[in-house]
């Protein structure tokens, strides 16, 4: 059982590989080499080159999207803050122990239009990302932008004048496309202020540090829910017409505060380790999603939880000591280091999931050490096959977890309201049907993931595709399910009773299957290799997190 007191639980929605460590020593220099024959561990060795870049995260996103919104931050008990923000004649700095930042509407010197244009919105990143490079390579630049789903815009800065944005919209409609184009006059803005020895000061940026390296935010005084981070803030805009508090953090300081909220301080070191390799390999991958603001990663699970140095454990924090250095790679490269709560028996391959190029080592893999399946003679992509599997519960490595098998049952007003609502934000024509006629799958992966499904309305068929379902429906906490229709008196459908397995998108590593494999005494790098096939353990460097070579 999990120790509520000293230990968080693992984060159930995660999104977010492997030769072992001792085939990756000859990649290692000579003395490091020598150290590890003297019987130091390749870890403490890899420590010794001190690559620990600072990343950018924005840990409070659309900031002053509500008038009430309010930071609270502090310096620690003998400590003082440092606010640092620009004047017409030069930089400013105010000393402190703590501010308040608030926000208040001015009006703009004169209205201004706000106009965008856009081509797709989507449950995940992944999905959005491919579907920005198709548009690249229709020669249309384009942006990644998440204001409530991730969307794809066209770029503001190509496209960055009326003409230009309604030639585009007119070229893409004539070419049997309909993307959304949002055009808002804006006569007023959110603007930042804190007040300090009787003056008040607004700013747009501001920079706030502390000499000891460590701030609390909050949205109160004494807030029980403030957060404790390394590094420094920065408080910035966004392109939603808000602001973003991004921390400045050093990688590992930043891994301190995702270990814990993602695996959990109480599983088997091993699981620990190899989440602390993903964690630190997933980062430094995706630095580029939020460009469009201006900073590099989030802190929730559209990337990785962070609650900076809220809780911190010893268990978490000597996986992270342990595994210093430590990235997962394919072929020379990072890897899309995804993991996820637990996968119901079976893993996903990248396209059971997600659209785009499919990675080699992101593929199917039996959650097992027994000899449960044969996923070759029996696919599950057959529905019989599948309901089948479904109804094994012993052998695999999550069994007796909680998530691993489910059942939800819900009627047909609450699948109408949450599909309706999963419409109109991705503005459906067929948002505005009445009533749902019936739903079934249509399609499913080898690995038994649901590929399609169809809902037929009084205004027509409506295909939701891969991660898409988990969005437009309410029950299915993955896609590993099947369906079963309720019906009421006279045979009258009333809704449907979801039975599945899982919790999460099911690619890569299962934070739950890891345990097991832990307690069989397998090391990191061999539950790493499980998980993603192929793939090697290597020590960081600056090639990996840049793609070129280190002067």
């Amino acid at each position: 059982m999990i120790n509520a007191i000293t230990a968080p639980q693992p984060n159930l929605y995660s999104r977010s590989s492997g030769q072992s460590v001792s085939k990756s020593l000859g990649k290692l220099p000579m003395v490091l080499m020598f150290g590890c024959l003297l019987g130091l561990t390749p870890t403490k060795a890899i420590a010794q080159e001190e690559i620990n870049p600072i990343l950018e995260v924005g840990v409070v996103q659309q900031f002053g999207k509500t008038p009430t919104d309010t930071l609270v931050l502090q310096a620690k008990p003998g400590d003082h803050l440092s606010l640092r923000f620009a004047t017409p004649e030069g930089e400013q700095v105010l000393h402190t122990l703590s501010a308040v930042i608030q926000v208040e509407m001015q009006p703009l010197p004169e209205p201004q239009v706000n106009e965008r244009l856009i081509f797709s919105s989507h449950r995940s990143y992944e999905t959005a990302a491919q579907q920005a490079n198709k548009w690249r390579e229709m020669g249309i630049e384009v942006e990644l932008a998440q204001p409530d789903v991730w969307q794809v815009w066209a770029s503001r800065e190509t496209y960055s004048t009326p003409l230009l944005r309604r030639w585009l919209l007119e070229s893409i409609k004539a070419q049997g496309y309909q993307p959304t184009f949002t055009s808002q006059v804006v006569r007023e803005k959110p603007v930042p202020y804190w007040v300090l020895g009787g003056y008040r000061y607004n700013r747009q940026e501001l920079k706030i540090e502390a000499p000891q390296n460590v701030i609390s935010v909050g949205k109160k005084r004494d807030d029980p829910q403030a957060l404790v981070y390394g590094g420094s803030l920065k408080l910035q805009p966004d392109a939603y017409g808000t602001y973003t508090l991004v921390n400045h953090v050093p990688l590992e300081t930043y891994l301190r505060g995702v270990v814990p909220h993602e695996m959990g301080a109480w599983p088997p070191a091993a699981s620990i380790e190899a989440q602390a390799i993903l964690a630190r390999t997933y980062v430094l991958r995706n630095l580029h999603r939020f460009e469009a603001d201006n900073y590099q990663i989030c802190a929730n699970t559209d990337c990785q939880v962070y609650k900076g140095l809220t809780e911190v454990y010893p268990s978490t924090d000597n996986a992270i000591t342990n595994t210093r250095g430590l990235v997962l790679t394919y072929d020379g490269e990072l890897v899309d280091a995804v993991y996820f709560s637990s996968s119901g028996g079976i893993t996903a391959n990248f396209n059971d999931v997600w659209d785009g190029p499919k990675p080699p080592y992101l593929r199917s893999v039996l959650d097992t050490t027994q000899n449960v399946w044969n996923l070759e003679s029996y696919s599950l992509a057959d529905e019989q096959n599948f309901r089948r599997f479904m109804s094994l519960r012993k052998g695999f490595n999550e069994e007796g977890w909680s998530d691993f098998r489910w059942q939800y049952r819900t009627d047909l007003k609450a699948m109408t309201n949450h599909l309706q609502f999963y419409l109109k934000r991705r503005k459906s024509p067929l948002a505005d049907f009445n009533t749902i006629q019936q739903v079934r799958v249509v399609e499913r992966a080898h690995s038994g993931r649901v590929l399609k499904m169809e809902v037929q309305t009084d205004k027509g068929v409506i295909p939701i595709h891969k991660d898409e379902v988990q969005s437009a429906f309410w029950p299915p906490i993955s896609t590993l399910f099947y369906i079963d229709p309720i019906y009421g008196p006279n045979q009258t459908l009333q809704g449907y009773n979801f039975v599945g397995g899982g919790f999460g998108h099911g690619v890569g590593f299962s934070q739950i299957g890891s345990h097991k494999l832990a307690r069989l005494g397998w090391s990191s790098d061999r539950i790493l290799e499980f998980y993603f096939p192929g793939t090697q353990l290597e020590p960081l460097n600056n090639y990996l997190i840049t793609g070129q070579q280190s002067p």
